[in-house]
């Protein structure tokens, strides 16, 4: 962003916000929003507790296992669905309806069928995450030039390479659905443990809530944004070092 010539950093606009934060919180209008300083002293206190270690423990163990569980399925279905048009139709309005569904009224199933604890966590950030990761992939294989494929035939490349050129090609697309899936993936380890497995982060989020704490509710909120942030930043970055194939197979 620049202004007048001056080039300001896209930070900038937080600091706004966390002015604006600071003067309601000050200003007691809203009794749910303390000032931002109260928040941030109440962030150390949440972070050197000792249930802070064994929830953030427990809430990274559900999300990896559910972000690698979407990624071992998503992607080979999105391939399944680029590659073959009977499986694309068949299955393409499913993946769309789970994506734009409200998945937070399917945690309650999902519980009868997993039980209460990590396992339902686990499954409630794979059906958060996976949807988008299928169908960014799905995009990615769709969008690679049939002439590369042609090629591969003529120099008589194997199976291996010919795979190998094809998740290269739509790597931009796949990392995409993987970023989105990720932040998907973190309101989906919170709401699964909020609302049914009160564990994790969730119990944390539940017993501030409970009692009264707002400083320390809103301190774990802002440690999760940023972790969630954090996540897709770095993808983020991956994501531009391989911009190259989404350019060289056009």
């Amino acid at each position: 962003m620049e202004i007048k010539g001056f080039q300001i950093p896209k930070m900038a606009s937080l600091l706004i916000w966390v002015i604006l934060w600071e003067i309601v919180g000050r200003l007691g209008l809203v009794m749910l929003f303390p000032p931002f300083t109260e928040v941030l002293a109440a962030m150390g206190e949440v972070v050197t507790s000792r249930s802070f270690g064994e929830a953030i423990r427990i809430t990274a163990v559900s999300y990896f296992a559910g972000i690698g569980l979407a990624l071992l399925i998503g992607i080979p279905l999105g391939f399944l669905m680029g590659l073959v048009p009977t499986a694309d139709k068949m299955l393409n309005m499913w993946v769309n309806t789970f994506l734009s569904a409200p998945l937070s009224a399917l945690v309650p199933v999902i519980m009868i069928l997993f039980g209460l604890g990590t396992p339902t966590v686990i499954v409630t950030v794979f059906m958060f995450a996976v949807w988008i990761i299928v169908l960014d992939t799905r995009a990615g294989v769709m969008h690679i030039t049939p002439s590369l494929m042609e090629m591969s035939k003529s120099f008589q490349a194997n199976r291996y390479e010919r795979t190998k050129m094809m998740v290269l090609s739509a790597l931009p697309e796949i990392l995409a659905g993987v970023r989105l899936g990720m932040i998907r993936g973190v309101k989906g380890v919170v709401i699964g443990q909020l609302l049914v497995s009160i564990i994790g982060v969730g119990a944390l989020f539940s017993l501030y809530q409970q009692n009264f704490l707002m400083a320390h509710f809103w301190a774990l909120v802002v440690i999760m944004f940023t972790c969630a942030l954090l996540l897709a930043e770095i993808v983020a970055r991956l994501e531009k070092r391989v911009q190259y194939y989404a350019g060289v197979r056009n």
